[in-house]
């Protein structure tokens, strides 16, 4: 899913097109899933009036890994929506974040080992700083502890995920796993990796510069 105009980047660009290590982020994204299992079939969700930058970068930088391009919508629910309708067949899917380009290839294969086994699957990681929730004029402390950070790739039966997004859109859908629990499926955790940020202010990609060339 790469269908953002990254604005908080303040880039003047897409920020799934911004230079990591010497090309556009979203490049090291989808080499990482082909890493993980050669000839998976990919299929990456962008704006239409994207699609010429994409294939002009796909040619200055050589990048030949076979994909299939789906228009993104106006929301990440519809682009996701419309990316899953040319997935043919049975088998697992997962659904990543296109600007999260550290994801390692062992926790592409821990989440579909799992869902594998279980029908789906989400990575997560615990909260390292202490949060607060909002009441009225005040807030109060929670136990992080008990709380979990969303990552991706979510992974998930095709066959369900399809049926989960054939229902309309609702602003509670914050992620994938939203839209599969509001069918009744119940959603199985696996440990995130605290490095496969989420791409989405200035110092992010700075820091991700420097964990580039600390695994290198």
């Amino acid at each position: 899913m790469a269908g953002g105009i990254g604005t908080r980047m303040n880039a003047g660009i897409p920020k799934q097109f911004l230079l990591l290590r010497g090309k556009p982020m979203l490049m090291h994204s989808i080499k990482a899933f082909n890493t993980a299992y050669p000839g998976i079939t990919l299929v990456l969700a962008l704006p239409p009036d994207q699609f010429p930058a994409w294939e002009t970068l796909c040619r200055e930088y050589q990048f030949n890994v076979p994909h299939t391009l789906s228009a993104g919508g106006k929301t990440r629910f519809h682009s996701v929506r419309q990316a899953l309708s040319v997935i043919p067949g049975e088998g697992l899917v997962a659904i990543h974040d296109g600007v999260r380009p550290l994801v390692s290839t062992t926790l592409i294969r821990q989440a579909f080992q799992t869902a594998t086994k279980l029908g789906n699957c989400i990575p997560v990681i615990p909260l390292s700083e202490s949060i607060r929730i909002l009441k009225g004029e005040t807030s109060l402390p929670v136990d992080r502890n008990v709380y979990r950070v969303v990552q991706t790739p979510q992974v998930f039966r095709v066959d369900m995920i399809k049926k989960a997004y054939e229902q309309p859109w609702e602003e509670r859908f914050t992620d994938d796993a939203t839209v599969a629990e509001s069918i009744g499926e119940t959603i199985h955790l696996i440990p995130g990796d605290p490095v496969n940020l989420k791409i989405t202010h200035p110092s992010d990609l700075t820091v991700a510069e420097s964990l580039f060339e600390k695994s290198a």
